[in-house]
């Protein structure tokens, strides 16, 4: 017959199992289309015609929706409140990405109930940052500081790239970076990895909008 303690023990690892698990599917689902949401964007940078430019956009918009519930969720277990409350706060822009994407660049017009969302949405920051204090006596944590830096890149990185301001990719730089160190020292590898990734994506669309940048400018010159 099995001991109590044996039992304690099997039962113990049976959650941890469990729990591990369901961190895996999220990592999976969350970096996967974040993934796909970076290399879609360096996709459309490298685009030469308008059309394809848009497409790439709508996709890349469309799959960092698809990826954010999951996202979400995972920082949640984790207890990383500030993170996931920005995160959610970010759904605004990343509708506001999409919705230019479909318009061909015209931010005039958008429908009121996107305003309405970004309202409801940026009261998730401050529950967020509220909830991290309570848990931790404060904002001392090596992770909170990480979270910060996480949060201020992905919202400004997020707001300039649904404009198409090519500076958004480097406030992504940031949001990686912080979110790559976070990652690693909660024991998240898969996240880790998604990170790197999407780092070197990231900083080849930047570099797509500057040479592009200066053969316009170049152009320009030539006409002149």
């Amino acid at each position: 017959m099995t001991s109590p303690a044996v039992r304690t023990s099997i039962s113990a690892y049976s959650t941890q199992r469990s729990v591990n698990t369901v961190n895996e599917i999220l990592q999976l689902l969350a970096g996967g289309f974040y993934l796909l949401n970076k290399i879609f964007l360096w996709r459309a940078e490298c685009s030469t015609e308008l059309v394809r430019y848009r497409q790439w956009r709508i996709w890349a918009w469309s799959v960092y929706m698809v990826g954010l519930p999951p996202c979400v969720w995972l920082f949640l277990r984790k207890d990383n409140w500030i993170a996931a409350s920005v995160e959610a706060a970010g759904l605004p822009a990343m509708v506001l990405g999409l919705i230019l994407a479909l318009r061909g660049r015209d931010p005039r017009h958008l429908p009121p109930w996107v305003t309405a969302i970004d309202r409801v949405a940026l009261l998730c920051i401050p529950f967020g940052f509220w909830k991290s204090i309570q848990r931790h006596g404060g904002l001392h944590t090596l992770a909170q500081g990480l979270e910060v830096a996480l949060v201020v890149g992905f919202l400004v990185g997020t707001y300039l790239l649904a404009k198409e301001i090519a500076q958004g990719y480097l406030w992504f730089v940031l949001m990686h970076v912080a979110c790559g160190w976070l990652m690693a020292i909660q024991q998240l590898p898969l996240m880790v990895v998604q990170q790197v990734v999407s780092l070197i994506f990231i900083v080849a669309a930047y570099r797509r909008t500057q040479l592009r940048k200066i053969r316009t400018t170049a152009g320009k010159e030539v006409n002149a």
